[in-house]
């Protein structure tokens, strides 16, 4: 808990930190061996961002009777009343792959699940426009070692109430294997423990990520398969460049036209700030399993 109130107390200084490992290589490596080896962290657009994508699967035959013309004696009695089978094809039933099926599919894998009384970001950074009581997720083994104080073990379904919470709430998911989080509450091995991070835009610890050296900020990233475009809506009004919305500054105005950098990680915050329906976001069919696969090998919840 000394270690936790530490953080708290210096985390406006996380940006001066950051900005060392770009200047001292020494400090650059003592950083990314002690918080972020062998890292894969990834970034989840908010649901409703998503242009949906529908995934039809192999269509199906189902077998239908029909009944034949009856028979009719001249007395009126029918003669018969014979049916036949009849194979018709049926189209299955559409799914929209949503980006929080990510999360869901690792909450039902594990068999440990462990929700922090508040997030440290927002605590610490005092925010006062999301809610600082909905923190972290974290699964696999490892949450057995976490101090009491600062959460609690839940179960399956409320792992997914939480999550679904959190989302409601305007926040969006990062989620992947992040050494950072083993060091800070005392817990190992590494690859046992995910991470789910519910975060918001004026306080995620991740805005640092501009400031941070490449190799380091590389580890965290957005979804395979995911796109964020400007379209011919944007009317350069500027609303997605201030500086509370992007938080990696990722957004910029040029030749009269928003323009997005590489550095974004798709959180999808600037959809739902643009008034003109200007950015949208586009994904792969498979996007959520090239999440789930790319994740998989890094840590082991069951």
């Amino acid at each position: 808990m000394w270690f936790v109130s530490i953080l708290k107390k210096n985390f406006k200084n996380r940006f001066a930190i950051a900005d060392l490992t770009k200047k001292v290589p020494f400090f650059r490596k003592f950083i990314d061996d002690l918080l972020f080896k062998e890292d894969n962290v990834i970034y989840l657009p908010k649901d409703h961002t998503v242009t949906p994508q529908t995934q039809t699967e192999t269509p199906v035959f189902t077998r239908i009777q029909i009944q034949q013309p009856v028979s009719v004696a001249p007395d009126g009695t029918p003669i018969h009343n014979d049916r036949i089978q009849v194979r018709e094809l049926i189209a299955a039933p559409e799914s929209i792959l949503l980006p929080s099926q990510v999360v869901e599919h690792f909450i039902r894998e594990s068999k440990y699940h462990y929700i922090m009384n508040e997030c440290i970001c927002r605590s610490s950074n005092e925010c006062e426009d999301y809610p600082i009581n909905l923190g972290c997720l974290f699964l696999g083994k490892p949450v057995e070692q976490i101090n009491p104080k600062l959460g609690r073990p839940v179960t399956m379904e409320e792992a997914l109430e939480h999550a679904r919470r959190c989302r409601e709430a305007g926040l969006f998911h990062m989620i992947g294997r992040n050494k950072l989080d083993t060091v800070w509450m005392g817990v190992k091995p590494g690859n046992r423990l995910l991470t789910i991070c519910n975060c918001c835009p004026c306080c995620c610890l991740y805005k640092v990520l501009p400031n941070l050296e490449d190799s380091i900020s590389a580890k965290v990233h957005k979804m395979p398969g995911v796109e964020v475009l400007v379209n011919e809506n944007c009317i350069c009004c500027g609303q997605c460049a201030q500086e509370a919305v992007c938080f990696v500054n990722a957004i910029h105005i040029e030749d009269g036209r928003a323009v997005i950098s590489d550095a974004c990680r798709g959180c999808g915050h600037c959809v739902d700030v643009c008034p003109n329906g200007a950015i949208e976001i586009r994904v792969d069919s498979d996007y959520v399993q090239k999440t789930i696969e790319e994740l998989t090998p890094y840590v082991n919840v069951k």
